[in-house]
C-alpha cells in the first residue's frame, strides 16, 4: 500500500446533484494508476482545520503525458466535505494514496453483478470500467444494480449506460426505477444467476450491506464488499475502523477497514445481530 503525499490541483469541482460533486485533481504521473476498490485521503493543502483528512473512493482516473487525473465522488455530509465543496479550479490539495487493496477478479466467473447504494457506486463504476476494458468481457454477462433514496441522489447513472453495461434502478419514494430496497429487487432477480458462476461486488451503506451477507449466507455466492467507515489516519495506526471477521479456521479476528480492506470477503464479515 503506497502512502506517499502528493500536492494536487483542482481542475474540476462541480455539483452533479443536490450535496453530490465531481472532483478531479491532477497529480504527478509518480502517483501511479490505482486499482478499483482504493481509497485516497484528501484535504485542503496548508489549512488545519478541520485537522483530519476525508477518505474519499477514486471513482476514475485518466493519464495524460505531464500528469494523472484522479475523478472523486462524494457527498457533503459535514464540516470537512462541505469544505470540499467550495474549492474552485487552480485550488491546492493534500492527496494521501493510493490507499488499500482493490477488488480482485477471479478469471472462471462467467458472470458479473455490482450493487451499489448511495455514493457506494464509486468505486464499483472503476470496477466495471476496468473489467470491460481489460477482461474484455461481454455486455450480457455484466449487470449493475443501482438503489437511492430519490431519484435526485442517483448519481453515476450516465457514465453507466455510456458503458453499456445492464443498469437496475430502484428508489426508495419510486421517483426514479422500482419502489424499494436495491437488496430487494436483487433478490427477485437473484435466479437468474448460477451462484459458482458469478461475482458479484458491492459497495453502500451498512444496512446494505448487512442485508447483502443474510441473503447470501450458506449460498455458493462470492461476494467481495468494500466497507464505508469513518477513518482518522488511514495507515492503521489508530484502529478507528476495526470491523470483526472469521480469521483462520473460523476464530474471530479484526481487521482495519483502511489498511487491511477496505475490500474484504463479504461472507467472513461479522456483524453484530443486535
Amino acid at each position: 500500500m503506497a502512502k506517499d503525499i502528493y500536492i494536487g490541483e483542482v481542475s474540476e469541482n462541480k455539483e452533479i446533484r443536490p450535496d453530490y460533486y465531481l472532483m478531479k485533481v491532477k497529480l504527478p504521473l509518480s502517483f501511479g494508476n490505482p486499482l478499483p476498490g482504493q481509497f485516497v485521503m484528501i484535504r485542503i493543502a496548508g489549512l488545519h482545520d478541520p485537522f483530519l483528512s476525508r477518505p474519499i473512493s477514486i471513482y476514475s482516473f485518466e493519464r495524460a503525458k505531464s500528469a494523472l487525473i484522479i475523478a472523486l465522488l462524494y457527498r457533503v455530509v459535514g464540516k470537512g466535505t462541505q469544505i470540499l465543496s467550495g474549492l474552485i479550479k487552480g485550488s491546492q490539495v493534500e492527496i494521501h494514496g493510493p490507499l488499500g487493496g482493490g477488488f480482485e477478479w477471479p478469471e472462471q466467473k462467467k458472470q458479473v453483478v455490482f450493487i451499489a447504494g448511495g455514493i457506494g457506486i464509486a468505486p464499483l463504476s472503476l470496477m466495471a470500467e476496468t473489467l470491460c476494458r481489460d477482461a474484455c468481457l461481454p455486455r450480457e454477462s455484466m449487470t449493475f444494480y443501482i438503489g437511492a433514496q430519490t431519484a435526485q441522489s442517483v448519481i453515476g447513472l450516465e457514465r453507466l449506460n455510456d458503458l453499456c453495461y445492464n443498469v437496475h434502478v430502484c428508489t426508495d419514494d419510486g421517483s426514479l426505477g422500482r419502489k424499494g430496497l436495491v437488496t430487494g429487487l436483487f433478490q427477485k432477480d437473484i435466479k437468474k444467476y448460477p451462484a459458482d458462476a458469478t461475482m458479484v461486488y458491492a459497495c453502500g451503506p451498512k444496512g446494505m450491506v448487512r442485508a447483502l451477507s443474510k441473503l447470501f449466507r450458506g449460498s455458493a455466492f462470492q461476494c467481495q464488499v468494500s466497507l464505508e467507515e469513518r477513518m482518522a489516519c488511514a495507515t492503521g495506526a489508530c484502529m478507528g475502523c476495526v470491523v470483526a471477521v472469521r480469521g483462520e479456521q473460523g476464530a474471530l479476528a479484526y481487521k482495519r477497514v483502511c489498511a487491511d480492506g477496505p475490500v474484504f470477503d463479504l461472507q467472513q464479515v461479522i456483524w453484530d445481530e443486535t
